[in-house]
């Protein structure tokens, strides 16, 4: 994998994690989160977790959409005259 296709998986998903976690977080007190029911984390623990989660999983994203991309991309297909 170039680093060209890394920049069109990780940008964007940083961009959507950093959404993603602020309007989760707009919602949930990260201090009511237990984890196995009695551990509990700092607030800054918990916002550091929760982004890098989303992160994780929205590049997972990007890269299954590059995978299943074209190789000559959207612009070179045949054109169906519609």
């Amino acid at each position: 994998m170039s680093r060209y296709s890394l920049m069109w998986i990780l940008w964007p998903s940083f961009l959507l994690a950093g959404a993603g976690s602020a309007a989760v977080f707009a919602l949930v007190d990260p201090l009511d989160i237990a984890v196995f029911g009695s551990m509990h984390f700092s607030r800054e623990v918990v916002y550091t977790a929760g982004f890098f989660i989303f992160w994780v999983v929205t590049a997972l994203s990007s890269a299954l959409t590059l995978y299943m991309a074209p190789p000559e991309g959207p612009a070179k297909l045949k054109d169906d005259g519609l």
